[in-house]
């Protein structure tokens, strides 16, 4: 199985990083919290503390066209909130 993992960079989750040191990820929804632990250590080379998920519904969408109203739905995706040990912290813009 192969699972994807990229950080989110709003602004609730950058307030997340700066209070308390956590980072925020979207998540392949079938990965658990053990293989999201290690694949972000093995990413960014660091110690994981503590892997919280949840899953976010999706939204339902609507729009007017020539047609009519088309409604639909956007897919549901999985968050991971990863707190790293001590001192260490992620950073996603070295690459840049």
């Amino acid at each position: 199985m192969d699972i994807t993992i990229k950080p989110l960079i709003t602004e609730k989750a950058t307030q997340l990083t700066e209070r308390r040191g956590v980072y925020t990820f979207r998540v392949s929804p079938e990965a658990n919290k053990y293989q999201i632990k290690k694949l972000v250590e093995e990413l960014y080379g660091v110690k994981v503390e503590r892997v919280n998920t949840m899953v976010v519904r999706g939204k339902n969408k609507s729009r007017w066209t020539k047609s009519g109203l088309l409604r639909g739905k956007t897919n549901e995706w999985k968050k991971a909130v990863i707190k790293v040990a001590g001192d260490q912290n992620i950073d996603f813009f070295s690459n840049i």
